[in-house]
């Protein structure tokens, strides 16, 4: 089947089931051309929950998926590709996390969204990378377990000296390739460019950034600036975007190596065949699901 067969196809599957598709900025190309809204994890999440869509084929990793579940348990919510995970969401488990809760006993556990329905069932409230400072600041509590970005929870930590954080070791294997040399290489081979970068990168790259941000504001942040070159801190699939809304700007990826496997493994053939075979199903335990629901709604109430 060429690729104009294929979106046709896709298309007449979409209104027979009532379906929609939603794709992570970090998708490849094509898959960010056919979808119908594309944006990062958790506003895509809070779209499915709002939309009246019976079906929602969710173009990411699992744990992306995972929070629509969490959010909109009455929808079907299909995974294209059932092995595109997270390793950094892996990095962290309930095991791990509850020996962590038990030594120290008074901390407040911070979830970043990147991680598993069990984790944020255990979690007193999630967070984004674009309102982490908020979800830390909005607890009484001191000490803070931050889990499983330690690059993020540093951030934050610089930001809030009045708390006390325990990191996790996790990481995004994909932003923590960069280092601060490379974007000094990248300075001096664009010297008139900013550098915008995602906080899920080492602190000593974010130190050297114009611009700290989502991905969702990294866009918003390059749109509005009346720079013309940029130096872009994070997966390449953001380039789709910059380069759509931005035809008269130019970017640059600051590491070839900011390539996410897990985020290209969806195509257009597995799109179309998870519509096809209603593939591959998300399903959760209620009673997490419920508990992880908490931890986002308290996100959600402090704006």
């Amino acid at each position: 089947m060429d690729k104009r067969t294929m979106i046709q196809q896709i298309n007449k599957l979409k209104e027979k089931h009532n379906a929609v598709i939603v794709a992570h900025n970090y998708q490849i190309d094509e898959v960010q051309e056919i979808a119908d809204i594309t944006g990062d994890s958790f506003a895509l999440s809070q779209y499915c929950a709002k939309t009246d869509y019976d079906v929602v084929v969710f173009c990411g990793v699992h744990f992306m998926a995972e929070s629509a579940k969490i959010l909109s348990p009455q929808k079907t919510i299909l995974l294209p590709e059932i092995d595109a995970g997270c390793p950094m969401a892996e990095m962290v488990d309930a095991d791990g996390l509850l020996e962590a809760k038990r030594e120290n006993p008074n901390a407040a556990v911070v979830c970043y969204i990147n991680s598993t329905a069990e984790v944020k069932a255990l979690s007193d409230i999630c967070c984004t990378s674009s309102n982490a400072i908020n979800a830390v600041k909005s607890l009484p509590h001191e000490e803070i377990i931050f889990v499983p970005d330690q690059n993020l929870g540093k951030y934050i930590a610089k930001q809030l000296p009045e708390k006390k954080f325990i990191f996790w070791k996790g990481y995004c294997v994909t932003h923590h390739r960069a280092d601060a040399q490379m974007v000094k290489k990248a300075k001096e081979s664009q010297p008139d460019a900013i550098v915008l970068v995602h906080p899920e990168c080492r602190p000593e790259v974010v130190e050297l950034a114009d611009f700290v941000g989502s991905t969702k504001q990294i866009i918003h942040y390059a749109n509005a600036s009346p720079h013309k070159k940029f130096i872009i801190g994070t997966e390449m699939g953001i380039m789709y975007q910059l380069k759509k809304e931005n035809p008269g700007k130019e970017f640059y990826l600051l590491s070839q190596s900011f390539v996410c496997p897990n985020m290209k493994k969806t195509t257009l053939k597995s799109v179309y065949e998870a519509l096809k075979d209603m593939k591959y199903n998300i399903e959760l335990d209620e009673e997490i699901r419920l508990k992880a629901k908490t931890a986002l709604d308290r996100m959600l109430a402090i704006g």
